[in-house]
C-alpha cells in the first residue's frame, strides 16, 4: 500500500504560503504558512498533522491489542502532543482515555505500553515517545 500527499509552497519562509492536500481528498489545499505553524495563524503545520498521525495509529492499535485480548472497547480517545524544540520534534506524548468494559485499570496500561511503541508510527518515529492511560 502506498498513501500520497503533497505540499505547495510561494514565497519566501516568513512571509510565503502554502497548502497541503492528500490522496483521499480530507486534506484538499489546507493552507500553512509560518504563522500557522510558529505563530497562531489560521491553518494547520507539519508538526499537528503528524500528531493526528500519531493518535489515529496508536488508538486503533490499542483496540487491536484489546480485541486480541478478548476486550470490546466502548470508546477510546487519544491526544497527541509533538514538542518541537529549536526546528526538532523531540517527542511524541500520547494521552488515552478509555471506557472498555470487564478490563481492569492494570491490564488497560499494559495494552497501552505495548502500542505506544508498537504502533505504526510509533515505529517510524526517531523521538521518545510515552504514553498516560486512563480507564473511565
Amino acid at each position: 500500500m502506498k498513501r500520497t500527499a503533497s505540499a505547495h509552497w510561494e514565497g519566501d519562509l516568513k512571509a510565503g504560503k502554502g497548502n497541503l492536500s492528500t490522496q483521499s481528498t480530507v486534506l484538499d489545499k489546507s493552507q500553512y504558512s509560518f504563522g500557522t505553524r510558529f505563530e497562531n495563524g489560521k491553518g494547520t503545520n507539519p508538526e499537528e498533522l503528524l500528531g493526528a498521525a500519531h493518535a489515529g495509529c496508536f488508538t486503533m492499535a490499542v483496540s487491536a491489542a484489546l480485541g486480541q485480548a478478548g476486550f470490546t472497547p466502548t470508546s477510546l480517545d487519544t491526544v497527541a502532543t509533538i514538542t518541537l524544540e529549536n526546528l526538532t520534534v523531540t517527542g511524541s506524548h500520547l494521552e488515552i482515555k478509555g471506557t472498555v468494559p470487564g478490563i481492569s485499570k492494570e491490564k488497560f496500561e499494559e495494552i497501552v505500553k505495548g502500542a505506544e511503541q508498537n504502533c505504526v508510527i510509533s515505529r517510524a518515529l526517531s523521538v521518545p515517545i510515552t504514553s498516560t492511560a486512563t480507564l473511565l
